[in-house]
């Protein structure tokens, strides 16, 4: 029992090390820039594209390295607790990660996941949003986007703790 402990904190700050200090740190983009629009799939094959919701609704496009992983986790699950306050606002949320849409669907299943996990295999939109990191993985990074479809907000230094009610903060006030 001890070594399976001390196995789970080796991962995990291995983890934190290489997901939190290997670059993507979206520079190619600024607050007030038009959000480059994306579609990808869900982990069951349903399209999603960022252009779908302009003038509709704010969306809140969060990059993450890799499903079911510690933060990745606790991240997931901070919306999932909170998901009913962002639809009863109209608040859009998308998480997207380089993960293959089996990975996705076995993270949803796994911790009961309510809202859409977008795949992001072939790594395009992620360097779109220079979110790529060096070890090709999206760095844990977030964007705002307002019903223009302009960036809003981009949360670069995400606690995975805070992080849902952090974003529906900013987004709450882009209604």
């Amino acid at each position: 029992m001890i070594l399976r402990k001390m196995y789970f904190l080796l991962i995990t700050i291995f983890s934190s090390f290489i997901f939190y200090s290997c670059g993507g740190n979206a520079e190619n983009l600024i607050e007030g820039n038009q959000a480059p629009n994306f579609s990808l799939q869900d982990a069951y094959g349903k399209n999603f594209s960022l252009s779908d919701y302009k003038v509709v609704s704010p969306v809140i496009i969060y990059f993450y390295p890799k499903a079911n992983t510690p933060g990745c986790t606790t991240e997931a699950c901070g919306i999932r607790d909170s998901f009913s306050k962002f639809n009863e606002n109209n608040i859009v949320v998308l998480g997207i990660s380089v993960d293959s849409k089996e990975s996705l669907k076995a993270f949803i299943d796994d911790h009961n996941l309510n809202f859409p996990l977008l795949s992001d295999e072939s790594k395009n939109v992620s360097k779109a949003y220079g979110v790529l990191n060096n070890i090709g993985i999206a760095s844990r990074i977030t964007f705002i986007v307002d019903k223009n479809g302009n960036i809003a907000s981009i949360l670069r230094d995400v606690d995975v703790n805070t992080h849902a009610k952090d974003v529906y903060n900013i987004a709450i006030k882009l209604k």
